[in-house]
């Protein structure tokens, strides 16, 4: 898959969809895996990775959505990707369908600055 495809496959699946395409056309980092893994296994890792992170005051774009679209695919197998922007500030992690042709959802964001008390504070 090459920069220009997966450019062209972020549309508006999520709010995340439009960050991670200008990530990419601004030259971030990409990388799709070959696995494959059932889009609701997929749902349940992102919907307690959402209830962690809302916990922690933290919100992931897109994230909400992703889980929706792929709890609504349910065993379809699903390729994962990520996105990291040029200034590794952002990161996206973005879900295509088998053949890594479509994007079914994206989600990601500004990654947490963290703090001295937060480094030290308990997960």
């Amino acid at each position: 898959m090459t920069r220009d495809d997966l450019i062209a496959m972020l549309r508006e699946q999520t709010p995340a969809c439009g960050p991670a395409r200008a990530a990419l056309i601004a030259g971030a980092d990409f990388v799709v895996w070959d696995g494959l893994v059932p889009a609701n296994r997929h749902a349940g890792v992102f919907r307690r990775r959402m209830h962690h992170s809302l916990r922690r005051g933290h919100t992931i774009d897109g994230l909400a959505d992703s889980v929706d679209i792929l709890l609504r695919a349910g065993e379809e197998p699903l390729r994962t990707g990520s996105i990291d922007t040029v200034d590794r500030s952002s990161w996206f992690t973005i879900f295509l369908n088998s053949t890594a042709t479509e994007v079914m959802a994206c989600c990601g964001g500004r990654r947490p600055i963290a703090s001295p008390e937060s480094a030290d504070a308990p997960e």
